[in-house]
């Protein structure tokens, strides 16, 4: 057992952090490939799009978290 039970804590918010951006890039590359192909599906489009914008506000707090504030 760690004896920094916090440690733990940010060392998983920083994995988090690492695979919901890559889950962010992922669906930003499908999106510009369903844009590209000039088929795409209009209705999964706008989802994907949804899916991308809730990962970029998940990631937003997870790094709210891991950066204190600085008081200048």
């Amino acid at each position: 057992m760690n004896a920094h039970p916090e440690m733990d804590s940010i060392e998983v918010m920083q994995v988090k952090l690492g695979v919901l951006r890559q889950e962010h890039r992922d669906l930003d590359e499908a999106i510009h490939m369903m844009e590209t192909s000039g088929r795409s599906d209009q209705l999964r489009l706008r989802r994907l799009k949804k899916q991308k914008l809730m990962l970029k506000d998940q990631i937003a707090r997870i790094e709210d978290i891991l950066t204190p504030d600085i008081i200048a």
